[in-house]
C-alpha cells in the first residue's frame, strides 16, 4: 500500500501510532501467559467458548473499555466491524446503527435478557447518550438472529449484560472534566460473599457540547443482585436505567435556540436458574420496561410537544437438555405485551401481544466439529405469524489455531403501529402489511494466536431483504406498502493481538456494498469503507494509547434541500494516557478528535472539534 494514497488525516496519525508500537518491537519480551478461550452467550442462548461458535461474534469487556477510556455505548461499538453508527449531533443526539448494512430499525438491542427496542420503541436516544458501566459486557452477534430473539434481529443482536459480582468487596470512584464545559463521573462497586453477590455501577455528567442550545445532562445506572438459594436454584434481579436531557438545535441551517429532548428509559428483571438434574437446566426471566420520551419545540404559534410512552412486559423461559450424547438441545417460549402512546405524527395509542416458541440443537458429530440448527415461530396479534430458522457450522484445525465457520439464517422486522394503524389528515396506515423479511449467510475464518492471546478474523457476508415497508405519499391519503428489495454484502476484517513489549492492537475494517435493488440506488449512510485502529502500550506505571475511526463512500441527504448527496469522508483520531500513582490512585487524560477534523456524521449536524479531558480514579 502507498501511504501517500491514504487520507491526510490518516497519514498524520501514523507517527502517533508508531510511537507506541516501535519501542515495543525493539524491546521484545517473552510470550504472555496462556488465556482461556472467551465465553459468550448471545450466539446460542447458552454459554459456549467463542472458538467453537459458527457465528461471527465480537466480545467487548468492561475492563477493555475502561483501559481505552471509552465511556459511551456509541464509542464502544466504534471498534466493531460492520457496525457504523452515525449521530445527528454531539453527545446525547439521536444515533442510528447500520449493522451489516441493515436499516437502523433492523438491529436488536438486548439488555439483561430483555429487548430494548421494537418497531415502536427505538434505541436512538439511548445509544446516543447512555454510558457503559463498570459491570457491563457487550456481545455483538452478526447476521440474522431472529431464530433466537425474534423480530428486528436482521443485522444482528447487540447484547448488554450486567455481570455477576465476584470476589472480595471492591470498587472505584472517578471524576473527569474538560472541554465544552464537561464534568462527569462514575462509581463502580461489587462483591460476592457466601450465597450473595452484587454489582452496581453509575455514570453520568453534563456537557455544553460545541453549539448554542446543545447542552446534554445524563445519568446511567446498572444494578445486579444474585443469591444462590441451593445447589439446584439461583435467583437474581437487575435494574438498569438511563435519564437524559438534550438541547437539540437541529441542523446548522436552523440553529434552533429552544428545542429540547428528554428521555427516561428503565428496564428491570427478576430471574431464576434451575438445575433439575445433571442433564437438564432451565432459566426464567420476568422483565419490564418503561420509556418516556418528550420533545419540546417552542415557536411563534406556541410550543409543540410530542410525548412517547412505551411499556413492555416480558416472560422468557428456556430449558437446556444434554441427555443425548454429543447434543445440547435448548428450547423455550417468550411471551410479551407492549403498549405505545405517541402524541406525534400518526397519533398512536396501541397495544400488541406476541407469543413465540423456539428450539435449537447444538451438535458435535465429531471431535472439533460444531453444528447448530434452530427454528422459531413468533405469533403477533397484530399482523400474524413469522417463522425463522438458522444453521451454523464450525471446525477447528491446525492444532486448534484455525477455525473455519459458516452460518445461514432468516429474520424479520415487524411493522410498526404507525405502519399499520397511524392516522392523520393526509396519511392512513395499512393493516394488511406483512413483516419485512431477510435471509443471509456468511463464511469466515478465525486464527487464534498461541495461548489465546489474540485473534485475527475475516468474514464474507451476504444478506438479502424483501417486503421492505415504504411510505407512499404519491396517493391520497398517503399509506404504506411492502414493495422494495435490498441487498447488503461485504467483507469484515478484525484483529486483536499483542506485540512484544506489552503492546496491544485492536483493528477492524469493513467493505460494504448496500443497495436498494428496487430503485437501483445505494442505501443511505452505509459507508463503502469503514474501520478503526487502536494501539495501546503498558510502560508499567504509565500506559498510553492512540486510535482512529474512519468512514468513506457514503450517500446522505442534504439537510436543507433534502437532495441525495455524497456524504463526506472523515477520519477521527484520539489519544489517551493513564498514570498509576499507586495501587489506589490513577490519573487519566485523553484528547478526542485530536486532529481537529471538521466533519458531520449526518449532513447538517456538525461534530465537536478537538477536546481535552483529564480526571482521577480512586479504587477502594
Amino acid at each position: 500500500m502507498n501511504v501517500r494514497s491514504l487520507p491526510t488525516s490518516v497519514r498524520r496519525l501514523f507517527p502517533i501510532l508508531l510511537a507506541g508500537v516501535w519501542p515495543a518491537i525493539a524491546g521484545a519480551q517473552g510470550a504472555a501467559p496462556e488465556k482461556l478461550p472467551a465465553v459468550v452467550v448471545t450466539g446460542t442462548r447458552t454459554p459456549v467458548a467463542v472458538n467453537t461458535l459458527g457465528s461471527a461474534v465480537d466480545l467487548i469487556s468492561a475492563e477493555e473499555l475502561a483501559r481505552r477510556q471509552i465511556g459511551s455505548l456509541r464509542g464502544a461499538l466504534g471498534g466493531v466491524p460492520g457496525a457504523p453508527a452515525f449521530a445527528s449531533g454531539a453527545a446525547g443526539a439521536t444515533t442510528s446503527l447500520f449493522l451489516r448494512g441493515a436499516n437502523s430499525n433492523q438491529t436488536l438491542f438486548l439488555v439483561d435478557g430483555v429487548r430494548l427496542n421494537d418497531p415502536n420503541t427505538d434505541y436512538l436516544v439511548w445509544l446516543g447518550g447512555a454510558c457503559t458501566t463498570g459491570c457491563d459486557s457487550i456481545e455483538v452477534s452478526h447476521g440474522p438472529q431472529s431464530t433466537l430473539y425474534g423480530g428486528e434481529a436482521v443485522g444482528g443482536v447487540i447484547a448488554l449484560r450486567a455481570q455477576r459480582g465476584a470476589g472480595a468487596a471492591r470498587g472505584s470512584v472517578a471524576v473527569e472534566a474538560g472541554s465544552f464545559g464537561t464534568v462527569q463521573g462514575a462509581v463502580n462497586a461489587q462483591a460476592a460473599a457466601g450465597d450473595w453477590a452484587w454489582n452496581f455501577s453509575a455514570a453520568g455528567g453534563t456537557t455544553e457540547n460545541d453549539r448554542p442550545n446543545n447542552g446534554f445532562t445524563s445519568a446511567t445506572h446498572a444494578l445486579r443482585l444474585d443469591r444462590k438459594v441451593s445447589d439446584a436454584l439461583a435467583v437474581g434481579a437487575t435494574w438498569r436505567g438511563f435519564n437524559g436531557v438534550y438541547g437539540s438545535p437541529g441542523t446548522r441551517f436552523t440553529n434552533d435556540p429552544d428545542n429540547e429532548e428528554r428521555e427516561s428509559n428503565q428496564l428491570a428483571t427478576v430471574f431464576a436458574e434451575f438445575t433439575h438434574s445433571p442433564e437438564l437446566t432451565s432459566r426464567a426471566v420476568l422483565g419490564g420496561q418503561f420509556r418516556r420520551y418528550v420533545a419540546e419545540s417552542p415557536g411563534t404559534s406556541g410550543t409543540s410537544v410530542t410525548v412517547v410512552k412505551n411499556r413492555r412486559a416480558v416472560l422468557d423461559w428456556q430449558a437446556t437438555w444434554t441427555g443425548v450424547e454429543r447434543h445440547r438441545v435448548t428450547g423455550g417460549v417468550t411471551a410479551e405485551k407492549n403498549h405505545t402512546r405517541n402524541t406525534g405524527f400518526g397519533n398512536i395509542d396501541e397495544s400488541q401481544q406476541l407469543f413465540a416458541v423456539f428450539v435449537q440443537d447444538e451438535w458435535t458429530p465429531a471431535e472439533k466439529v460444531y453444528l447448530t440448527a434452530g427454528l422459531r415461530s413468533d405469533d403477533h396479534d397484530t399482523f400474524g405469524r413469522a417463522t425463522t430458522g438458522r444453521v451454523t457450522a464450525a471446525t477447528l484445525i491446525a492444532q486448534d489455531r484455525l477455525k473455519l465457520r459458516a452460518s445461514y439464517g432468516t429474520a424479520f422486522r415487524a411493522p410498526s403501529f404507525l405502519d399499520l394503524y397511524g392516522r392523520s389528515s393526509f396519511y392512513v396506515g395499512n393493516p394488511n402489511l406483512s413483516p419485512e423479511k431477510a435471509r443471509g449467510w456468511d463464511a469466515g475464518v478465525d486464527y487464534y494466536l498461541p495461548g489465546n492471546r489474540g485473534t485475527l478474523s475475516a468474514t464474507w457476508f451476504d444478506t438479502r431483504l424483501e417486503n421492505l415497508i415504504v411510505f407512499n405519499f404519491g396517493v391520497f391519503p398517503g399509506t404504506t406498502a411492502n414493495v422494495e428489495r435490498a441487498r447488503a454484502k461485504g467483507l469484515e476484517l478484525a484483529g486483536k493481538l499483542p506485540l512484544p513489549g506489552e503492546v496491544e492492537i485492536r483493528a477492524a475494517y469493513t467493505h460494504l456494498e448496500a443497495d436498494n435493488e428496487t430503485q437501483r440506488i445505494r442505501l443511505l449512510r452505509r459507508p463503502r469503507n469503514s474501520g478503526s485502529l487502536d494501539v495501546w502500550r503498558d510502560f508499567g506505571a504509565v500506559d498510553i494509547g492512540a486510535g482512529f475511526v474512519f468512514a468513506a463512500g457514503r450517500r446522505d441527504v442534504h439537510a436543507s434541500t433534502f437532495a441525495t448527496i455524497d456524504g463526506e469522508d472523515y477520519t477521527v483520531a484520539r489519544v489517551y494516557a493513564a498514570w498509576e500513582v499507586n495501587e489506589r490512585l490513577t490519573v487519566k487524560a485523553r484528547v478526542e478528535n485530536a486532529l481537529d477534523e471538521k466533519y458531520e456524521e449526518v449532513h447538517g449536524y456538525p461534530q465537536p472539534g478537538v477536546g481535552a479531558f483529564a480526571g482521577i480514579e480512586w479504587r477502594f
